[in-house]
């Protein structure tokens, strides 16, 4: 049985990352991350956890010592934001084709222009195709909890791939909460030590990131999709056992709110989820059947989990805290793809909202819902923004 302690989301990965016994911490600060690597350093500081704290001069940097740190076989972590994430752009791909199983964590906030240090899920969005697995985060419990469990994903033989756990920023990373922080001796239980394929050897020399030729390079692509797909089982796998040793679980790949029964569905990712559910609560009193299903993973995206909840419904709003300039919220188009051939397709409306760290109510909750479940075709793309009435 753990300890219960009153702290921000930030403070909670950290905690995670102290219990995961890491042994190479890189850090480079943003808002609203920062606060993660400062807890850290005072861990390191007083001797609570051993590991190698290294101040770099950029987050490309930080990213790329954590490679090091995976080919020397040490379990590593890093935390960024933003542009801070897209600096990392690069190397991700690397950490993701490397095969090396390090854990991230993503404080979600607003890309500039214009400038913002508010939430929103667009960075991480932008770096969807990098071939690291996403999960996504409500509460900072969940946040610490995830944390924990991502490094088990990472680091199973059939999976070897970069798990990146975001929090929204602000909304999670700097808001207080109880929070149960698990046993070291559970944890060890439940966390192995670190194991990686892609360990360097002066005994067994080889060569990483080598050049290939077209065949060679599509078999690489081929694994590396198949061991992402095969996420999808491990992280379901990973949530029961965690469940089963701390009593708490996140539905594996999606967490399901009163959907059994719903004619409206809304979908949604991160910290609004609570309040999405607290909508949905508000429209059943009013005699309308509605249910909430919060997205953990994103990538890999359990197109067949999502498809089932959603086919029996009527209507689905989607709420983004992205947008795809010139289509629609990724999300949404994800949902779509999943839903796609099947006999009956529910009407689809995607509500762009929270950008900017704009605040998502109840009532904005019950607007779109009762503006979406006026649409009857299934087929209709239809977008609407937060801001659209105050527009007109």
């Amino acid at each position: 049985m753990g300890k219960k302690s009153f702290i921000t989301g930030n403070s909670a990965v950290a905690a995670a990352v102290k219990l995961a016994r890491v042994g190479v911490i890189a850090v480079y600060p943003i808002t609203p991350q920062t606060p993660i690597v400062e807890k850290l350093a005072t861990f390191v500081s007083t001797g609570e956890i051993n590991s190698e704290y290294i101040r770099v001069e950029s987050e490309h940097s930080a990213l790329s010592a954590c490679l090091g740190a995976c080919m020397a076989g040490v379990r590593p972590f890093t935390a960024t934001s933003s542009q801070g994430l897209a600096y990392m752009s690069e190397i991700l791909a690397y950490a993701s084709g490397g095969r090396y199983p390090l854990v991230l964590a993503n404080v979600n906030r607003s890309m500039c222009p214009p400038w913002s240090i508010w939430g929103e899920h667009q960075d991480s969005i932008q770096q969807r195709d990098t071939g690291c697995i996403q999960l996504y985060v409500e509460t900072a419990q969940e946040a610490l909890d995830t944390t924990i469990q991502a490094f088990k994903i990472a680091e199973n033989p059939t999976v070897f791939t970069p798990v990146m756990v975001c929090l929204d920023g602000f909304h999670v990373s700097h808001t207080e909460e109880l929070v149960e922080i698990p046993d070291q001796n559970d944890v060890d239980r439940f966390l192995p030590p670190f194991q990686t394929s892609a360990l360097l050897d002066p005994d067994e020399p080889m060569t990483l990131a080598a050049g290939a030729s077209g065949r060679q390079y599509m078999t690489w692509r081929f694994q590396q999709y198949q061991a992402i797909q095969t996420a999808e089982k491990v992280i379901q796998e990973v949530d029961k056992e965690f469940e089963d040793i701390f009593g708490r679980g996140y539905g594996g790949l999606v967490d399901a709110y009163k959907c059994e029964d719903a004619d409206c569905i809304i979908v949604i990712m991160g910290s609004f989820a609570g309040v999405a559910r607290d909508g949905a609560d508000m429209l059943r009193l009013n005699g309308l059947k509605t249910g909430v299903l919060k997205i953990r993973a994103f990538r890999p995206f359990p197109n067949q989990v999502i498809s089932d909840y959603l086919s029996s419904a009527k209507t689905v709003v989607v709420i983004d805290r992205d947008l795809s300039f010139g289509n629609e919220g990724a999300v949404c188009s994800e949902v779509r793809s999943a839903l796609y051939g099947l006999d009956h397709s529910p009407a689809i409306t995607n509500f762009i909202a929270g950008l900017g760290g704009a605040d998502v109510t109840i009532q904005d909750i019950q607007k779109v819902v009762q503006e979406a479940i006026k649409i009857t075709s299934g087929t209709e793309r239809r977008i609407i923004f937060q801001f659209m009435d105050e527009n007109k």
